[in-house]
């Protein structure tokens, strides 16, 4: 937070490795190692040499395509003791957070913020259990609710509180006649009766 961040993006624009640059802004990577004095409980002080990778961004226009009259400087880094390219760095820490972005579905959406018991193999138990609805969520939502016609805006994925709100929550009626079962909808849940269909005809038939 103290970092002059302007400053510091100038060096990386000047030392770093240009990755993109056009009339929208500019992009650049930089790659370097810096030594941190470390002292122990006894006094002894040991050098380690930890690698850090940084990305200045550079945009001169806004989100709706407005120039800007000072450029939006914005510097993301990365300390790491990986050996490999920088840019492979980047991806992989993206990953990390992509990886966050799921384990916060499985505590928020699932309600597991907090395991039920002391015991650790009543915790297994459930988090297998949660496993296993979060497969199954995961796989109705992918096959039910991204059809252009279910999608209510273009996305990779559907969150499960979605899929629980869209799917599961939704009010129906089963009806049993004839010995047979109908689910039967509101006259205003097309979407949802679609994406029931779609969701049935693939697990079933393949």
């Amino acid at each position: 937070r103290k970092t002059d961040v302007p400053g510091r993006a100038s060096v990386i624009f000047a030392q770093g490795t240009l990755v993109e640059q056009n009339a929208q802004g500019r992009v650049a990577v930089l790659n370097e190692t810096v030594e941190r004095v470390n002292t122990d409980e006894d006094g002894t002080q040991h050098t380690l040499k930890v690698r850090r990778v940084l990305t200045a961004t550079e945009r001169n226009v806004d989100r709706q395509g407005n120039p800007r009259l000072l450029p939006d400087v914005e510097i993301e880094g990365w300390w790491t003791n990986l050996t490999i390219d920088k840019e492979q760095v980047i991806e992989m820490y993206k990953g990390h957070a992509l990886c966050e972005q799921y384990h916060s579905e499985l505590k928020s959406d699932l309600d597991l913020e907090r395991l039920p018991s002391g015991k650790f193999a009543t915790n297994a138990l459930v988090m297998h259990c949660a496993g296993l609805a979060y497969n199954i969520l995961r796989a109705v939502g992918q096959v039910g609710l991204m059809d252009k016609k279910q999608a209510r805006r273009a996305q990779q994925r559907r969150r499960l509180r979605t899929v629980l709100q869209d799917l599961v929550y939704f009010a129906g009626r089963v009806i049993v006649h004839a010995r047979g079962w109908t689910l039967r909808f509101g006259r205003h849940a097309k979407r949802q009766a679609q994406a029931y269909i779609t969701v049935y005809e693939r697990f079933a038939y393949g």
